[in-house]
């Protein structure tokens, strides 16, 4: 032992330690020191000697083992290359996995690219309100989709809700289990039983002159029936932990409807983006069409001698780059409705129309300080922080409760006797004062304990505020900045278009090439994307403010018509 002690020791000093020089490296040639020290202390064992790494020398009863040495140097070297190797592999697949966080944020960001899937504030792609509970079966007709429609089945089927409705549920068991300490506990019970004793087992051995005492008794029938009552008096800790525990159900009544104000915010932007992608399909299928009306008519030029094989060739990479653009946007289309179908809990395999049109509808607000204002009055994850505190508060209480008396009653009536016909009715009632002297310290650790958890319910509270004066402002500027750029975008289509016209009109008359119409004709699909892009934005906003001031599932159908 003093040996491998010596060794490690050794290895220590020739690994050196960050304060010795060992900076950019240290990590690395610290596990190269460690692996090699294991296999050195296996050769030792199994009778060999090593010399140290730096400065431990060889013993002189022992002969070297410089072949066996070379072969477990590799294989350290090795092994250590194997677990870096595994090491980053692993980092790596937990940075990919890791769910990621909801940021408080917004859908608008500018132009959103044809086939982004764009993500609002609060609900993350990894979330369970991206998914849902299928319902019913997928029929061979095309359903109807309406905004209503979609709302009601994302209400009804949404996982995050339904799991948040569970939770509802294990905060009520959760009141009732801490409750049960206060009321009155009451059963039943009835006992027929036989029973013989040897009174020899039992170590007595009578021997009275005159007098037969024998030694087994039995057997004997034995008959006991009653009801058993106890009920707690004075339990200052158990009226604490219930009153907490209805804080928590409270909370959880919250955090549901602050749940269905989440569904309302994931059916929105699901269905909108939906929307956004049809209309990109549209877009791209008329830019097809012009697409190709321009190399029929650079193609029929060529053929009259009026026009270049040049102008052939862009028009047909034109055509081309349109069609392509066309599949993404019909392949993205058809995932979003997939999408859509998830969140709202459409059985798999059910093909359905979106009904209802998101035009562009500009929304009065009340400004921010009313919103602020509003937020905190209504918004029903900040009230259920706010009873998380107070439950807080009363666990903390009840910790300090510990330490008090409390007064227990407990009583039994019922009948005793041979059997149920021989019997007679006994009872037994009594208090207990239970006084705690010490606990080893237990009580202290809860204290503690419920410290720790009620500074950190304050502190998410107060982060919570802050939280929603930041997407009550972030809601306002979104809005604010999509509706002027649904206007720009707007503009930008009739100019855009008018400069198709125009450079149609000059290459049909010989004027100039089709360069110009090429040109024009992607500078008219990138106003119609900005358009679709600042249209989804701007709805998305009016959702998002919805649920940034509290009352989303009220004021979504509103603010998409625009009231």
């Amino acid at each position: 032992m003093h040996r491998i002690a010596a060794m490690y020791q050794n290895i220590e000093d020739g690994c050196g330690s960050p304060g010795a020089g060992f900076k950019g490296i240290y990590g690395a040639a610290t596990m190269v020191c460690i692996y090699v020290a294991a296999i050195r202390i296996n050769i030792w064992l199994l009778g060999g000697s090593c010399s140290s790494l730096s400065t431990m020398g060889e013993s002189s009863a022992s002969k070297p083992l410089w072949g066996k040495r070379t072969f477990f140097k590799r294989t350290a070297i090795l092994y250590l290359v194997a677990h870096l190797t595994g090491l980053a592999g692993s980092a790596a697949g937990q940075m990919a996995n890791a769910p990621q966080e909801a940021q408080p944020g917004s859908a608008y960001s500018g132009a959103v690219s044809a086939g982004q899937s764009a993500t609002p504030a609060g609900v993350s792609i990894q979330s369970p309100y991206s998914g849902s509970v299928p319902e019913g079966k997928a029929t061979s007709e095309v359903l109807q989709l309406s905004f209503k429609d979609a709302l009601e089945r994302g209400l009804r089927n949404n996982l995050g809700l339904l799991l948040q409705s569970d939770n509802r549920l294990a905060a009520r068991g959760a009141k009732w289990k801490e409750l049960s300490d206060l009321l009155p506990h009451l059963n039943a019970s009835a006992t027929q039983s036989a029973a013989q004793i040897d009174f020899a087992a039992l170590g007595f051995r009578f021997s009275i002159p005159g007098a037969h005492i024998p030694n087994v008794v039995g057997p004997i029938g034995i008959f006991q029936s009653g009801i058993n009552l106890s009920q707690t008096v004075f339990d200052y800790n158990a009226l604490l932990r219930t009153r907490g525990a209805r804080e928590d159900e409270k909370a959880a009544e919250h955090s549901l409807k602050d749940a269905r104000e989440v569904v309302v915010l994931a059916v929105g932007n699901a269905y909108l983006l939906t929307l956004s992608g049809a209309a990109r399909v549209e877009t791209a299928e008329a830019e097809v069409g012009t697409a190709q009306a321009l190399y029929d008519k650079a193609a029929d030029q060529q053929k009259a001698g009026v026009s270049p094989a040049i102008d052939v060739l862009r028009a047909r990479v034109e055509l081309q780059s349109r069609q392509q653009e066309l599949i993404v946007a019909r392949n993205d289309y058809a995932k979003q409705k997939l999408q859509l179908g998830r969140v709202i809990g459409l059985p798999p395999g059910q093909e359905f129309a979106l009904t209802t049109q998101a035009p562009y509808e500009p929304l009065a607000t009340s400004g921010v300080e009313e919103d602020l204002r509003r937020a905190y009055l209504s918004r029903p994850d900040y009230l259920a922080a706010v009873l998380q505190v107070r439950a807080a508060e009363a666990r903390r209480r009840a910790a300090t409760a510990e330490h008090y008396p409390s007064v227990d009653i407990a009583g039994d009536y019922g009948a005793a006797g041979v059997n149920a016909g021989i019997s007679h009715g006994v009872f037994q009632i009594g208090a207990t004062l239970n006084i705690p002297i010490t606990t080893g310290g237990k009580t202290h650790g809860n204290v503690l304990e419920a410290e720790a958890s009620l500074r950190e319910a304050r502190q998410q509270l107060e982060n919570l505020g802050g939280q929603i004066d930041y997407e009550v402002r972030a809601a306002l500027l979104d809005l604010n900045a999509a509706a002027d750029q649904v206007e720009v975008a707007r503009s930008s289509v009739d100019l855009a278009n008018q400069t198709l016209v125009q450079a149609r009109d000059r290459f049909a008359a010989g004027v100039t090439d089709n360069l110009e119409v090429v040109e024009a004709q992607e500078a008219s699909a990138a106003a119609n994307e900005n358009y679709i892009s600042s249209l989804y934005a701007h709805n998305l906003a009016k959702i998002e403010l919805a649920k940034a001031v509290g009352f989303a599932e009220e004021g979504v159908k509103q603010y998409l018509q625009g009231k």
